[in-house]
């Protein structure tokens, strides 16, 4: 989520927890991302318009899913916000477009799609079955759309059980105040092959556990299995309290979300404050893996200007994210290694961490997505990542990282235009091996 100002977090209740020694004076936003190399998209799709004329779509999240049969055939599943969903070619060529489901009466809040993941060989109606799960903030529910390259009509087909129920709302009074189902991963337990989304919600700190549930009919629905609280405010190492800059009544939320399927665990990125490392299943204690650099900064929220101000760094924060931390996603290999990526939203890089828990997911190096030409440009301020490390064809035999670009030019300066970039995921690991 791009901030327009600096939030204050409001909490009656400050949580100790276990965090990662101090880092050193706070750093200016972008300090030292200048050395990190640089990766160049090899192709971008069109633009989306955050306006009534571009249909209120704003570019978010993205998911590849690769076609076994047919590799060159695979598709990017990315969400587009109140525009619904975009389904991409590996050309970044539009293949389908979906509408998100409006509210239900014409004063409520219409539908919105925030994060998108897939999931794969779900047993269905009889068959095994991909599925794209969505957020879909504006109706505080999931939507589920099996995924079928030779289906009529689009390769997605929705599936949703009509009977889902809201997430985390008790009626459409508190849906429509939109602290709803925000941020989203999903995950295959191997021990007993259920599958499950962990969703966060929108302002608050909340995590939930939701099995994802078949119909006789062959619908998807969902079940809450438990929820998770993340701390709202924190204890400094010189005793004093600290809670991230926020608008009065809002808390430190969550959005960027991945499972590594091969141990259970999940990553989920707590925008202004860093990233946590805890059990899929949202048992045991969360660990804080690394910070933000303004964790720590006190602020004071001015109502004239809907802005903070922020007071002088402490030195608690990190060295490597600039809030927000968004876009995690998972790099993996078939020997277990691999690489935790970051979307360091505040300074337009992206942070690598070693995938192995057992060396302390390291700090590995990281990396930025510049232009490639006059006509192609990079990634700013992205909110959304997704990687695959599979043989995607001939476009992209390495694999592919696509990246959500919250600034995508030209622009004509009063419009917000967004896109996702392709990135040729053997760049990204010439980068992070150099």
């Amino acid at each position: 989520m791009r901030h327009p100002f600096r939030r204050l977090a409001v909490s009656a209740l400050t949580l100790a927890v276990a965090a990662l020694p101090a880092g050193p004076a706070l750093a200016r936003p972008g300090h030292g991302a200048a050395a990190l190399p640089a990766v160049h998209p090899r192709a971008e799709t069109a633009p989306l318009t955050d306006d009534e004329a571009g249909g209120n779509a704003d570019a978010d999240d993205p998911a590849i899913w690769r076609n076994a049969a047919q590799p060159d055939r695979s598709l990017v599943v990315a969400t587009a916000k109140e525009g619904g969903l975009r389904v991409y070619d590996l050309d970044a060529r539009l293949v389908q477009s979906i509408a998100a489901p409006a509210g239900p009466t014409p004063d409520a809040a219409p539908g919105r799609f925030n994060n998108v993941d897939l999931v794969q060989g779900m047993k269905l109606g009889g068959h095994r079955a991909d599925l794209a799960v969505t957020t879909d903030r504006g109706n505080d529910r999931l939507r589920v759309y099996r995924i079928d390259p030779a289906a009529p009509g689009g390769p997605l087909t929705d599936v949703t059980d009509p009977a889902a129920a809201p997430v985390f709302s008790a009626g459409q009074a508190e849906i429509d105040e939109q602290r709803t189902a925000y941020g989203l991963a999903t995950w295959t337990d191997r021990a007993t092959g259920r599958s499950y989304a962990l969703v966060s919600r929108r302002e608050r700190t909340t995590l939930a556990l939701l099995e994802l549930t078949a119909t006789a009919a062959g619908r998807v629905g969902y079940r809450e299995v438990r929820t998770l609280d993340l701390p709202s405010a924190f204890r400094l190492p010189d005793g004093t309290s600290w809670s991230p800059c926020a608008e009065p009544g809002e808390l430190p939320q969550v959005e960027g979300m991945v499972v590594d399927p091969d141990n259970g665990v999940l990553y989920a990125g707590q925008e202004d404050v860093g990233i946590w490392r805890l059990r899929a299943d949202l048992t045991g204690t969360p660990r804080l893996l690394d910070k933000v650099r303004e964790y720590g900064v006190p602020g004071t929220y001015d109502e004239s200007t809907e802005e903070c101000v922020a007071g002088a760094g402490p030195g608690y924060g990190g060295t490597r994210l600039t809030a927000d931390v968004e876009g995690l996603t998972l790099l993996q290999e078939d020997d277990g290694d691999g690489y935790l990526l970051a979307s360091s939203q505040g300074d337009d890089t992206f942070a690598a961490y070693d995938r192995e828990t057992g060396e302390g997911n390291e700090y590995e190096g990281g990396f930025r997505v510049t232009a490639a030409s006059a006509t192609l440009d990079g990634s700013e301020e992205c909110d959304g990542a997704a990687v695959l490390n599979r043989p995607l064809g001939s476009r992209y035999p390495n694999g592919l990282l696509v990246v959500q670009d919250g600034h995508d030019t030209p622009g004509d300066g009063e419009t917000a235009v967004t896109d996702f970039k392709f990135v040729d995921l053997g760049d990204v690991r010439d980068a992070l091996d150099g």
